[in-house]
């Protein structure tokens, strides 16, 4: 079995990309919202002539869509992802384009930045996983008629994780969908669906738990290696503890443009 020092010096200079998890298969395992996220967005696509995909990461999830609408466009706002994104899309005839991203939707201040650049009306499907929107540029690109779909980590979905590494979980509201579907009505948009969900995860070692923090630094700010390491050695220590599980928070949002 390895030891803390091995797995966590694995797992600090593992490779990553785009939204490529790969690395921890057969070391973590993630399961099923209530919903299908790709199944939702495929399903609309097969009626939609022409379709962005917001924050695409690597195009990961784009690329695997069962149906896309004929003319897709993706983007994303995070640079290195960009030409990670544009080498899986474009087999598939599928533009990147590089956007300002916005800031979270919680920060928002009215200073304009979150613009998406493409002309009024241009989309009958917009779908958006785990990435932050102004409400009003999402209402401005979609076409009359046209569909909002997202996907977002809610409020509390890191709780199980602040406590494995030894860290007080914050006080926070119980969910930001109320904010989402008061930022999406104030838009002109109407609400077709909301639903919240948890998807269960597990951990099969403390490395692999180290690699995914390393990764989604935003999710636990608090959190580095060196604060955590006496907890992390702690939690290895611990058999007992794994494979360990946490369950991540989401909400879906569907929407559309009268």
């Amino acid at each position: 079995m390895p030891t803390f020092d091995e797995l966590i010096s694995e797992a600090l200079i593992a490779p990553f990309s785009g939204w490529d998890f790969s690395w921890l298969k057969g070391r973590s395992t993630v399961g099923r919202l209530p919903w299908s996220y790709q199944r939702e967005v495929a399903r609309r696509a097969s009626g939609a002539e022409t379709m962005l995909d917001m924050g695409t990461g690597g195009g990961e999830r784009l690329a695997e869509l069962a149906t896309r609408a004929p003319r897709t466009v993706a983007s994303e706002g995070w640079p290195p992802n960009v030409p990670v994104a544009a080498r899986r899309l474009r087999p598939l005839g599928i533009p990147v384009i590089q956007d300002e991203g916005a800031p979270d939707n919680d920060k928002q201040d009215g200073t304009g930045r979150g613009r998406l650049p493409f002309r009024d009306g241009g989309f009958a499907l917009v779908a958006n996983r785990h990435e932050a929107f102004v409400a009003a540029e999402v209402a401005r690109v979609l076409a009359p008629g046209g569909t909002f779909i997202t996907q977002q980590v809610d409020r509390h979905a890191y709780d199980d994780l602040y406590r494995l590494v030894g860290l007080q979980v914050p006080e926070q509201p119980e969910s930001w969908l109320p904010l989402a579907l008061q930022q999406v009505r104030d838009a002109g948009l109407t609400v077709q669906a909301a639903v919240c969900g948890a998807e269960p995860h597990e951990f099969r070692d403390v490395g692999a738990l180290v690699y995914y923090l390393r990764v989604v630094g935003w999710a636990i700010p608090a959190y580095s290696f060196e604060t955590c390491a006496a907890a992390l050695r702690a939690a290895h220590d611990a058999p007992e503890l794994w494979p360990a599980p946490f369950r991540q928070r989401h909400f879906l949002l569907v929407a559309t443009k009268p």
